[in-house]
């Protein structure tokens, strides 16, 4: 067998043929105007299908021209701030909404407790599949053991190819209360075979919310405060959804459209998700304001700040990619709502905390980045922090290792995946098979 390192010097010499013969310049895409990752520079998207699920705005026509605005999110017809608004200041709203997105409508007081208590009752796995699937290969990459896990869920499930609607939806909801016990138990066996910490394994209580039990599973006494589970629980709701033009639910729907099964189909999610250039932005964010802490002297001092952020910018600080992550959304131009509504739970939980030195550092780069970028590039619309800037602040703060971030990520936004698949098996019955323009040059030589 051909051992590692002679593929490895084959593959570095193939690497440059694929570039030589790969490179599609730039330019070529304005003169044919293809537009890249579907957007254009203003960050507009092209239109690739219908939804009645949720809505993003971030501009707005005024005296005939389009102007951007302060950031929306509506959930079938809902703003979302209003919906977490509309909750009790202790209640925990994920399963309400969570049936609002995959219904249509918000429940009445029977259906909601009815969804609970179903939702709750199905916080089960297969026997034995949390030793021989998740302890079998541990990884230090949650996303992967829940992708792996997802599908062999299949292989438990005697209806697994149907893709009527009946029976995708029973599916869906399946994936959404088992979402929390693949993450968890998947970080629990990595940090007990590959860290070589303790192992325990909690049973999940049919009588908490999601969030509730996220904490409890993850915590060796259960135990967590009224704020840690509202918290998260809002950030649940928040992540549950965005517009279903995001890479990873277009991916749900492209996938739903080729006839595949509920549990390839969120696979294929799980695998866009974990991009870094989606779901895993609140990484880069927490290992870029480490690395501020340990240039940053005095957290209050702005000077000292703008100076560091402006070496991040110019490529000479941090990953020297130019970039203050949590920055700028490829949609939203003044604003991000989430992070709006996000942030009064960000400052509770950072008081109860004691982090409110760590807090007033975020809040000074939050006033100065989105000024030193525009001073700095050509930008066509408005930067403002997105909800990724607080969100891994938030997860440090509850002790959900980092590890866990674009997990809890899916453990919300399997609800918007499932929203969207069943759509799109009731309204649609095409493939999706998007065009590509051949630039190619016809070779005379054979």
């Amino acid at each position: 067998m051909m051992s590692l390192m002679k593929m490895n010097e084959y593959v570095a010499i193939q690497e440059k043929i694929c570039e030589k013969n790969d490179y599609i310049a730039p330019r070529l895409y304005d003169e044919y105007g293809v537009n890249r990752g579907l957007r254009d520079d203003r960050g507009v998207g092209v239109l690739t299908g219908l939804t009645n699920i949720s809505k993003i705005v971030s501009s707005k026509v005024q005296n005939g021209k389009k102007v951007p605005c302060d950031g929306e999110l509506w959930y079938r017809g809902y703003r979302v701030e209003n919906l977490i608004g509309s909750l009790g200041e202790d209640e925990l709203g994920f399963e309400k909404v969570a049936y609002l997105l995959l219904m249509g409508e918000l429940p009445n007081a029977e259906e909601q407790h009815e969804f609970e208590k179903i939702i709750g009752g199905l916080r089960t796995l297969p026997s034995n599949f949390t030793r021989d699937v998740i302890m079998k290969a541990p990884t230090e990459d949650i996303m992967n053991s829940m992708t792996r896990s997802i599908l062999t869920l299949a292989s438990y499930d005697k209806n697994a190819k149907d893709t009527g609607v009946n029976n995708s939806l029973r599916q869906c909801i399946q994936l959404i209360s088992e979402f929390p016990m693949l993450a968890v138990y998947g970080y629990n066996a990595y940090n007990h075979y590959v860290k070589n910490d303790s192992m325990f394994i909690h049973r999940p209580a049919k009588n908490l919310s999601t969030a509730e039990n996220i904490l409890m599973l993850l915590r060796p006494d259960k135990k967590y405060s009224k704020v840690e589970a509202k918290v998260l629980d809002t950030a649940l709701i928040l992540h549950m959804e965005h517009g279903g033009g995001n890479n990873s639910t277009f991916t749900t729907r492209v996938v739903t459209s080729s006839g595949s099964d509920t549990y390839s189909t969120m696979a294929a999610a799980m695998s866009s998700l974990k991009g870094p250039k989606h779901g895993g932005a609140n990484i880069k964010v927490m290992e870029m304001m480490d690395n501020i802490r340990g240039h940053i002297k005095d957290y209050e001092d702005k000077d000292e700040i703008e100076a560091y952020l402006s070496k991040i910018l110019n490529k000479e600080a941090f990953d020297n990619k130019g970039l203050i992550y949590g920055m700028g959304h490829a949609v939203y131009s003044l604003s991000d709502p989430r992070e709006r509504v996000f942030k009064d739970y960000v400052v509770k939980l950072a008081h109860e905390k004691g982090r409110e030195k760590d807090l007033r550092l975020y809040e000074n780069i939050e006033e100065l980045a989105p000024e030193l970028i525009a001073k700095q590039r050509k930008i066509f619309k408005g930067v403002s922090p997105n909800v990724d800037f607080y969100s891994g602040f938030v997860y440090d703060m509850l002790g959900i290792p980092m590890e866990l971030y674009t997990a809890m990520f899916a453990v919300a936004r399997i609800v918007g995946w499932s929203a969207h698949r069943i759509e799109e098996l009731i309204t649609n019955n095409r493939i999706m098979r998007p065009a590509y323009m051949s630039i190619m040059e016809k070779n005379p030589q054979i």
